[in-house]
């Protein structure tokens, strides 16, 4: 069977919330947007760690413990048909996808919300180190964002070993720039699920839905190309109508008149 490395972020990619989000909210931390936009604006942490930094740093976040995350998970609400989407993955056309979710959210938040869905040596995401008698939160030892992402999938595509193009990755945010350009780069397939302009000028396709199914189009069309028809017939198959189906091409652009500057045109 052949054989490719399929990768997957977690927090709005997987789920529809984000991890620092509902954290916040069970911890009573007020001003988590606010500390991630200070935080990205003076680029201190890479993007996507910005929760680890706080978790370590900040004094209202300085109460978090292991239980705190595993509830977290719990309250992640969750695209549907992940779990479908796993299973799919082993056999696809005679294809096997290896599944792993890479993701900068605390990996103890990433096990409980998908327990059950995939397996927890197929989740890497942010380690912490705890004081063994406090369970306070001591150090990070690992934080898989931004360029980190990147030396996660050139780890697990060597541990198998994959050919360079045999790599599929899902993301959705700017935390996800560096890793698409890197899969791309090896010819892989790049999929975005989210409108965020930084990603989707870099990912070879974009794929907006409510179901983590979805994903599966661009990969059934690009890797085992299939026709539309083909495609419907599998989802039916599986027990779903592929309904909405529309292929968008949006051009955004802001015509300036030469020798007129900018601000001054769009004050006209």
């Amino acid at each position: 069977m052949n054989e490719y490395l399929f990768v997957s972020d977690f927090d709005q990619t997987l789920s529809f919330n984000d991890s620092g989000f509902v954290l916040s909210e069970l911890i009573g931390a007020q001003g988590f947007a606010d500390k991630i936009r200070g935080m990205s604006k003076i680029h201190l942490v890479q993007q996507g760690g910005e929760l680890a930094y706080l978790l370590l740093h900040d004094p209202e976040y300085r109460c978090v413990r292991r239980e705190h995350l595993h509830e977290v998970g719990k309250r992640i609400r969750l695209k549907q048909n992940i779990a479908l989407l796993s299973r799919l993955l082993e056999d696809l056309d005679g294809r096997r996808f290896l599944y792993y979710v890479v993701s900068a959210a605390p990996r103890e938040v990433i096990e409980s919300a998908l327990e059950g869905i995939v397996a927890p040596d197929h989740i890497i995401g942010t380690e912490f180190r705890y004081d063994e008698c406090t369970g306070e939160i001591e150090s990070i030892a690992r934080v898989p964002a931004g360029y980190g992402k990147v030396a996660v999938v050139d780890e697990l595509r060597a541990a198998f070993p994959l050919s360079h193009h045999r790599i599929v990755y899902v993301g959705d945010g700017s935390s996800d720039v560096h890793v698409m350009m890197h899969v791309n780069r090896l010819d892989g397939l790049t999929i975005a699920v989210s409108e965020n302009k930084y990603i989707n000028q870099i990912a070879r396709r974009t794929v907006l839905s409510d179901d983590a199914l979805s994903v599966l189009v661009p990969v059934l069309e690009t890797i085992i190309a299939w026709n539309g028809t083909q495609i419907r017939e599998f989802f039916e198959a599986q027990g779903f109508a592929l309904r909405d189906w529309e292929k968008v091409q949006t051009d955004s652009l802001t015509l300036c008149a030469i020798g007129q500057p900018a601000a001054a045109a769009e004050a006209a």
